[in-house]
């Protein structure tokens, strides 16, 4: 039994030595050491960031606010989208989803990877949610003529009706929320939204192998 025990101990698996170095790896994985002074705010922590254009003489400190900022942004406009859609009794998410299908419908209407796509999110939470609000009567299926194992979205008469009844209250709420930009800004932003969706794409990917490997 001691032998048996000795010889697992090690025999131990490739797989396992491959794991271990990933481990090793995920945790000194820097993106690079800091240069001395570069990036240490009051307390002397390093800088979050490397790439020479997010810092500001060495610092990520403008970096950071950003950060808190959008956080910030990021929670209002949760908040502005829960409250449309608690003005026609179904969730943020659900009202997101039907305005999205009012925009892509079309007059044919619209396929459900379509809509997951621009939502950013899986096709299987929009099948739940066309589901729910399907049974509500604001939300219809139809056939798919390029595919017959799919199906196209569309607003019912009464999911039109509820959205066109929310439009001067969206006006009034995004007006407020967006009308500080001047047309340069609003171009800048929308330029700027669309990098930052694509590179958190590859972060969130970079997190989950890198988990994986640590765990």
């Amino acid at each position: 039994m001691k032998r048996a025990l000795r010889v697992s101990s090690h025999g131990r698996s490739q797989k396992g030595e491959a794991a271990s170095q990933d481990k090793r790896h995920f945790r000194s994985r820097p993106t690079r050491s800091p240069r001395p002074n570069e990036g240490t705010n009051a307390v002397g922590l390093p800088a979050t960031v490397s790439a020479a254009e997010l810092l500001e003489q060495g610092s990520d400190r403008q970096f950071r606010a950003l950060v808190q900022n959008m956080l910030t942004i990021a929670r209002r406009v949760e908040m502005a989208r829960d409250y449309f859609g608690r003005l026609i009794h179904v969730t943020g998410p659900q009202y997101h989803l039907l305005v999205t299908v009012a925009q892509l419908q079309g007059t044919s209407g619209v396929a459900v990877g379509a809509v997951a796509q621009v939502m950013h999110v899986s096709s299987a939470f929009v099948t739940c949610e066309t589901g729910k609000l399907s049974v509500l009567g604001l939300l219809k299926k139809g056939p798919n003529p390029q595919d017959r194992r799919g199906a196209l979205l569309s607003l019912t008469a009464t999911g039109r009706m509820k959205i066109h009844q929310l439009i001067p209250e969206i006006r009034a709420v995004n007006d407020l929320f967006f009308g500080k930009l001047d047309a340069d800004s609003f171009r800048g932003l929308c330029t700027s939204a669309a990098a930052l969706v694509h590179g958190s794409q590859e972060a969130m990917r970079y997190s989950r192998r890198a988990e994986e490997a640590y765990l």
